[in-house]
């Protein structure tokens, strides 16, 4: 009997395999890999106001472009020369961590940026500063922004812009890096670099507040490992707790330094920053000159006495790790002297006569 046709064209249902249905995959978003976009763009909504109120009219645009844009006044400037400075806050920020109190490194890192081009007699014009965190806290980030934008408003410069970055896994939760970059200008006529400096100069030394930006890893070793201080801790060599005397903020020196520059009364200055005296010092002598510094000219502030106790650390050591209480260094002819001292006490700005420029090696000799 012939196979029916019909029968031929019939699908064949029994016994055959079911298609599977496999599940839509996950769609991967930026917070799946713990980056908030969302938490930064408020944060950056809460501190654009801070910026500008640091705006001047020299200021162009607004904070959110790819490029800040800064006007140079051409009836201030007849020759001018661009000075900048790139800065962090250090590990000064553990200390802040631990306190939860942020608003005073921002401070911090203006004053120390400011401090490094007024040294060669720049007037600062505009700030930058760079802010990364595992994780954007917007409280935390408004706290830091509202010091920066302090610290400029102090020092005349304006906040033009910075960056905000989240970098999960590379921060540990809690913690945020903190940086900046300065640009200032000064006539050419009136830069100080130091080239004048002779021998028989003097040197004069302005107190700074603490520790400022610098040594904190020294310092933190010996008051909290060796030591064994609770950073709220009450130290009674010092007098106030261990973590109020690392956090005084660092001193800005920019209107101090501004007059002696009009004055026309110094030829070369250094700021005490990272390398203590021994190291920053010498960045201004020119060659065949040194400077002989008087030890025990100036009073030396109880944190560096107490963490030389503490560490049984060596002179040379204490020289070229803190500023042992002198924050900012000026070089005076001698024959400008007296006129120096006038300006400072009518400014009312301590000081103190710590050395004076003789011949040598170009390095600091301790007497």
């Amino acid at each position: 009997m012939p196979d029916d046709p019909k029968a031929k064209n019939e699908p064949k249902t029994k016994n055959e395999p079911k298609t599977k249905v496999e599940p839509k995959p996950k769609s991967v978003t930026y917070a799946d890999a713990g980056v908030d976009i969302g938490s930064g763009d408020r944060a950056k909504e809460r501190i654009k106001y801070l910026a500008q109120k640091t705006f001047n009219r020299n200021v162009l645009g607004g904070i959110g472009g790819f490029g800040a844009l800064f006007r140079l006044d051409p009836l201030r400037w007849k020759n001018p020369i661009l000075v900048s400075s790139a800065d962090g806050v250090g590990t000064k920020l553990k200390v802040a961590f631990e306190l939860g109190m942020h608003h005073t490194v921002g401070v911090d890192l203006v004053n120390h940026c400011v401090n490094d081009i007024a040294v060669q007699g720049a007037t600062p014009l505009f700030f930058l500063d760079y802010l990364a965190s595992g994780k954007l806290d917007p409280d935390v980030t408004e706290d830091v922004v509202t010091g920066l934008a302090e610290g400029c408003k102090a020092n005349g410069c304006a906040l033009i812009g910075g960056e905000t970055a989240q970098m999960p896994g590379f921060y540990a939760d809690g913690e945020y890096d903190l940086a900046g970059f300065i640009v200032g200008a000064v006539d050419r006529d009136k830069m100080v670099t130091g080239a004048d400096i002779k021998v028989g100069d003097v040197l004069i030394g302005l107190p700074s507040t603490g520790l400022h930006t610098n040594g904190y890893s020294l310092a933190r070793k010996l008051l909290f490992e060796t030591a064994g201080y609770k950073v709220t801790q009450y130290v009674p060599a010092l007098k106030e707790r261990a973590g109020a005397v690392l956090m005084r903020t660092h001193r800005s020196y920019l209107h101090v330094i501004q007059k002696l520059v009009a004055a026309g009364l110094t030829t070369g200055m250094a700021h005490i920053t990272g390398g203590g005296i021994s190291e920053n010092l010498p960045r201004i002598l020119p060659k065949h000159i040194e400077a002989q510094v008087e030890l025990g000219s100036w009073p030396v502030l109880p944190i560096f006495e107490h963490l030389q106790a503490l560490g049984q650390v060596s002179q040379e050591e204490m020289m070229r790790t803190f500023n042992m209480g002198v924050g900012l260094i000026a070089v005076i002819p001698a024959a400008k002297f007296a006129r120096a001292k006038n300006l400072l006490n009518r400014a009312e700005e301590k000081f103190y006569l710590i050395g004076r420029v003789v011949k040598g090696d170009r390095r600091v000799q301790y007497t």
